[in-house]
């Protein structure tokens, strides 16, 4: 089996890396940065908007 993994990128440090999908909240959910804390919904965070598309399926 292959393992999903979506990039997200921070709006406001830019740190960037990936992370799986299942480890993830909703996208509509707060979320924070790991480096520099900034909190805003997940969705904030997707690099792109297949990203964002895998995130939902595994809701």
């Amino acid at each position: 089996m292959v393992e999903a993994f979506v990039r997200l990128l921070c709006p406001e440090c830019g740190k960037d890396w990936e992370d799986a999908p299942t480890e993830l909240p909703a996208p509509k959910k707060n979320f924070s940065c790991p480096t520099c804390h900034a909190t805003r919904r997940l969705a904030e965070f997707m690099r792109t908007e297949r990203d964002l598309e895998l995130v939902k399926q595994f809701e």
